[in-house]
C-alpha cells in the first residue's frame, strides 16, 4: 500500500502547482526581462521578504557557518544554477522540449541514488517511473506522439537537461541533514541560508550577463507584480513546501510528483488562453499518479531508510 500520508501530498501537489505558475510566468516575461536578471531579482526579493523571519542565520554563532560547505553548494543547486539555467532554456527551447527532458527527473532521482547514496532502485520504481513519463508524453505532445518525431534539440534542451541533474542532486542533499543538529534549525532559517546563498550565486552570473550586454528589465506594473508572485509562490512557499515533501516521501518518490508540473502548466496556459481541459489531461493524470503509487509502494523500500528532517 502507499506509504504517503496527506499532508506530504498536500506539500507536494502545492509546490507543483506553483512551478508550474513560474514556468508560465516565465514564458510571459521572455522580452520583458533577460533570464538571469530575471532569477536575480527573484532571489534578491525572495531573501528580502523571508530576513524578518530568518535573520538569525547570519549571527556569529547560527550553525551555517559550521556548514558553509553544504550551503554554498545547496544554495548552488537548488537556487543558484537551477532557476538560471531553466530561465535561460526558456529563451530557446520549446515548452514541450523543456517540460518533457525535465520529467526525466525520476530517473536522475533512481540513478543519483543509486550512484551516490547506496539507495538501489526498486522494480516497482521502475516502472512508476516509465509509467509517469507516459503520462507526461500525452500532455506534451496533446495526445498525438508522432508528433515526437518532429521535435529537434537546441541549446535550451542542454540547459533544461543539466538544471534537472543538478535538481536531483539538490533534493537527494536536502533529505541528508549535513550534521546531527541542522534537522532541529528553524525553517525560515534553513530556507534563508539556500535563497541568500543561491541569490549570491546569480549575482555572480549576473555580472556575465551584464557584462556581455545581455542584461535588461522592463518595469510596469504587469512585469512586477508577475516577479512579485514568483519571488513569493515558486520561491518561497514551493521551496518550504518541497523540503517538507520530500522529507515525508523520499527524493526518489518526491520526483514523481513533479512530473505534474507539465500537466499542471498545460492546463494554467489553457486558463489563460481560454483553451478547456481536454480528454488526454484526464489520461495523463491518470497515469501520473498511477506511477506515484506505484513508485511509493512498501515494495519499493529504498527511500524507507531516508531518515527524517526539518528544512
Amino acid at each position: 500500500m502507499p506509504q504517503l500520508a496527506l499532508p506530504t501530498v498536500f506539500y507536494l501537489l502545492v509546490a507543483t502547482v506553483l512551478w508550474a505558475g513560474n514556468a508560465v510566468v516565465g514564458r510571459m516575461l521572455v522580452g520583458s526581462v533577460s533570464p538571469i536578471t530575471l532569477s536575480a531579482v527573484r532571489w534578491g526579493l525572495a531573501a528580502l521578504i523571508l530576513l524578518p523571519l530568518g535573520w538569525r542565520i547570519f549571527m556569529p554563532s547560527s550553525p551555517l557557518w559550521q556548514n558553509k560547505k553544504r550551503f554554498l553548494m545547496l544554495g548552488l543547486l537548488g537556487v543558484g544554477s537551477y532557476n538560471v539555467l531553466l530561465y535561460l532554456a526558456l529563451q530557446t527551447s520549446t515548452a514541450i522540449n523543456v517540460t518533457l527532458i525535465g520529467a526525466s527527473m525520476p530517473i536522475w532521482m533512481l540513478f543519483i541514488g543509486a550512484a551516490f547514496y547506496e539507495t538501489k532502485p526498486g522494480i516497482l520504481q521502475l516502472t512508476g517511473a516509465i509509467v509517469s513519463l507516459v503520462g507526461v508524453t500525452i500532455v506534451l505532445t496533446r495526445g498525438e506522439l508522432s508528433s515526437l518525431l518532429s521535435m529537434e534539440m537546441v541549446a535550451g534542451d542542454l540547459f533544461i537537461m543539466l538544471a534537472t541533474i543538478l535538481w536531483a542532486f539538490y533534493s537527494w542533499m536536502i533529505s541528508r541533514p549535513g550534521s546531527s543538529t541542522e534537522k532541529q534549525w528553524p525553517w525560515a532559517e534553513f530556507l534563508m541560508a539556500q535563497v541568500m546563498i543561491g541569490f549570491l550565486w546569480t549575482m555572480l552570473f549576473e555580472g556575465f550577463e551584464v557584462a556581455t550586454g545581455f542584461a535588461f528589465i522592463e518595469l510596469n506594473p504587469w512585469t512586477i507584480s508577475l516577479i512579485i508572485f514568483i519571488a513569493i509562490g515558486p520561491s518561497l512557499i514551493s521551496y518550504r513546501f518541497w523540503g517538507l515533501g520530500v522529507n515525508g516521501a523520499g527524493p526518489t518518490v518526491a520526483a514523481f510528483f513533479a512530473n505534474l508540473i507539465p500537466l499542471f502548466t498545460a492546463l494554467l496556459s489553457g486558463l489563460i488562453l481560454g483553451d478547456p481541459p481536454q480528454l488526454f489531461h484526464a489520461l495523463a493524470f491518470a497515469l501520473i499518479v498511477l506511477g506515484i503509487l506505484v513508485s511509493s509502494t512498501k515494495k519499493s523500500g529504498s527511500q524507507a531508510s531516508v531518515p527524517p528532517k526539518n528544512p
